[in-house]
């Protein structure tokens, strides 16, 4: 961070970065502004003010059925969402930096006439989130360079018609180790399984149990404190999904329903710290933590993967 980020930090009353207390190796870049996004593009409510309005559902116990013309809206969103995840995911080799793939991101989503739904979501300052390493989620794209044995998780959301499309997904940098690798490919297992499930009449609350069956023999931990979420015409909407053993009254699945699946597994404890950009979310222990996100939508006999790998995408590393 060059001088005049550090002197703001202290005119905020905030710690520099040498005094804040790091849990790992990570140390925040150098963020630049965001990027500018063609005025032809259709923008959601908060691209403005940083203040999102779109009206969900208004109670838990409320989770919205999507119109068939949503949909249908939903599955090109959710399209474009993985077209662009698998753009960038194609780009993770060492010597790049997290912000050479917001670059990337962000040129390929407004070729595609979408916005990117992160820019300025409660003012979010980049089009897409690069979690590296201990970084369980919202990683912001600076100058940080990536290196062989990292992992890094993109997190990729468009906003398209009126609605968005959410993914991301966990790439090896290079040659992890050997339980790094294993928490990445443990985390997918869990993720699948997760989705798995899901039909109509499966209540939200079972997800959790089915991932940490998967996840804890292995010595992992599943995050509390983030969660998936309801998602169409407001990018986050009931019910909340929540990645670990619960009883919550979190509602049924029906048909029509549409929301992500996203468990962020850690390699120890699934405490959390966040940084003082107030995004960055690592584990508190500084080990590392993976994550995999699809859009899923409730049909009348299971569910579909809205933002699915096409038979384009990039295979998987292992």
């Amino acid at each position: 961070m060059g001088r005049k980020g550090v002197f703001s930090m202290l005119a905020r009353g905030l710690k520099s970065p040498a005094e804040f207390q790091y849990s790992g190796k990570l140390r925040p870049g150098t963020i630049s502004p965001g990027l500018l996004v063609p005025a032809h593009i259709q923008r959601p409510d908060y691209a403005l003010t940083g203040i999102p309005s779109a009206k969900g559902s208004l109670f838990m116990s409320t989770i919205i059925t999507q119109t068939p013309e949503d949909i249908k809206r939903m599955r090109v969103a959710g399209r474009h969402a993985r077209e662009v995840l698998d753009a960038a995911v194609r780009m993770v080799r060492p010597g790049i930096t997290t912000e050479d793939i917001d670059n990337l991101v962000h040129a390929e989503t407004i070729a595609r006439n979408c916005y990117p739904s992160p820019l300025n979501y409660n003012r979010y300052p980049k089009s897409c989130c690069t979690s590296l390493n201990e970084v369980i989620c919202h990683g912001i794209p600076d100058t940080t360079v990536l290196k062989n044995g990292d992992i890094i998780n993109i997190d990729v959301t468009v906003f398209h018609d009126g609605v968005h499309g959410d993914c991301s997904e966990t790439v090896f940098v290079g040659e992890p180790e050997e339980r790094v690798r294993e928490l990445v490919t443990t985390t997918f297992d869990s993720f699948k399984a997760a989705i798995a499930i899901c039909k109509p009449g499966v209540p939200y609350n079972a997800i959790g149990a089915v991932i940490e069956d998967i996840i804890k023999p292995k010595g992992f931990s599943s995050v509390k404190k983030f969660c998936g979420h309801g998602i169409g015409r407001a990018f986050h909407d009931y019910p909340n999904v929540l990645h670990y053993r619960n009883n919550e009254r979190l509602g049924t699945m029906a048909e029509g329903h549409t929301f992500t699946i996203e468990p962020m597994i850690c390699m120890g404890t699934r405490e959390s710290i966040t940084w003082e950009d107030e995004w960055t979310a690592t584990t508190a222990d500084g080990k590392y933590s993976a994550q995999f996100e699809h859009t899923l939508l409730i049909t009348k006999d299971g569910v579909e993967e809205l933002t699915g790998k096409l038979p384009t995408s990039p295979k998987y590393a292992w």
